[in-house]
């Protein structure tokens, strides 16, 4: 029967009265606004004599003590008289110690959203929204699941794309998107504080993806990262959306390639956009494509803010949901990288456009939608 600050300040303001039962002087020293002062005999005189016009009845009534201790009872009372009411839980202390975390949150995120427009204007914005119209990732009518790990990446992603609401030229809608799949408390509350300070409204669901695969020994997060994902179109979907968005950035793609042809004897990238072959009409993005990774650890370290680095509670260390030997290859692929750099400052650039400009006449073999082609098929034609 009661109700959080936060849930309070989720409802549509005009859904709801709330009623402050305290004492004259405890008002006096403040109140919430636009709440009606009624003390609590008052509110049980009004109660016993049925009087009518005493509360709305077409709204939720919310009730307001000090610290919330006295607001229940009367909160029952009301419901027994046939009202909608509950009581603030923690009252108007816990009112308003939440608005001066607020107040905090609304520097700290004017300060965040300033950097982006300012300083990091053209290694991350220009590039976020470079990718954006190069890839044709976010269209008219769109309705976006950004999902949220808690790390830097996709929190990022989250503010780029509340800045690209406020400045786009067609409609579309987002919604932020976390999903608990067995976080240990401490990783789920650093990921909710972050996303109260920066403003991001977050919607939570939970999975019990943790357990089904805690016992699993062969790839355990190879399964863990497919679950995942189907979890995340799964609920997307519910909400209407038609894609879901992913924070891999520019250097998770040059990264990918290198792997795929050291270590998987292929030649393949991690796409901009897919559709998805298990959810009908639903797509993935990835908009921060363009985005180099010191670009967000730069505008993560300006900020003063701090993400987990992977919410598993099982690998604390792990920054992709991979199993330890692929987190040891893809760290041999960083150091290689940054040893060719040493000679050549391109490479990083070349590795990425090297997909795009594939030859086909030059391929030994290829495969498309699962067949191979093989050069002999063809060659004695030519």
């Amino acid at each position: 029967m009661g109700i959080t600050v936060q849930e309070l300040r989720n409802l549509d303001k005009d859904s709801y009265q709330i009623i402050d039962m305290r004492d004259e002087i405890e008002v006096a020293h403040g109140s919430i606004p636009n709440a009606v002062h009624m003390p609590a005999e008052e509110i049980h005189k009004a109660i016993e004599e049925q009087t009518e016009d005493a509360f709305p009845r077409d709204k939720k009534l919310v009730i307001c003590c000090a610290r919330g201790r006295f607001s229940t009872d009367v909160a029952e009372a009301l419901c027994e008289s046939g009202y909608d009411a509950v009581s603030l839980q923690g009252g108007y202390i816990a009112w308003l110690l939440d608005t001066m975390k607020q107040q905090e949150a609304d520097e700290i995120c004017a300060d965040v959203e300033q950097s982006i427009r300012k300083k990091f204007h053209k290694p991350i914005w220009s590039k976020f929204t470079k990718a954006i119209n190069q890839y044709e990732l976010v269209k008219e009518g769109d309705r976006i699941a950004v999902c949220i790990s808690g790390g830097k990446d996709s929190m990022l992603m989250a503010k780029l794309f509340q800045e690209l609401k406020r400045h786009n030229k067609f409609q579309f809608d987002v919604k932020f998107l976390v999903m608990d799949p067995g976080y240990s408390p401490a990783n789920r509350q650093v990921i909710e504080e972050n996303a109260r300070k920066l403003k991001v409204p977050i919607t939570v669901f939970e999975s019990d993806i943790f357990d089904s695969v805690y016992n699993i020994e062969k790839s355990p997060c190879y399964l863990c990262a497919r679950m995942r994902r189907g979890h995340l179109y799964s609920y997307a979907k519910e909400l209407g959306c038609n894609k879901i968005a992913l924070g891999h950035h520019y250097d998770d793609v040059i990264e990918t390639i290198l792997m795929g042809m050291l270590y998987g004897a292929q030649v393949q990238t991690m796409m901009p956009k897919l559709h998805s072959t298990n959810f009908e009409g639903m797509e993935l993005i990835r908009p921060l494509y363009l985005v180099r990774e010191d670009s967000i650890k730069a505008w993560r370290d300006y900020n003063n803010l701090h993400f987990i680095q992977c919410a598993c509670k099982f690998t604390d260390t792990c920054t992709t949901c991979n199993n330890e030997e692929n987190q040891s290859k893809r760290m041999e692929i960083k150091a290689l990288i940054q040893e060719l750099k040493k000679t050549n400052k391109y490479v990083e650039g070349n590795i990425f456009k090297s997909v795009e400009n594939v030859n086909l006449s030059t391929i030994v073999a290829y495969k498309e939608h699962g067949v191979k082609h093989h050069f002999l098929d063809t060659y004695d034609e030519e």
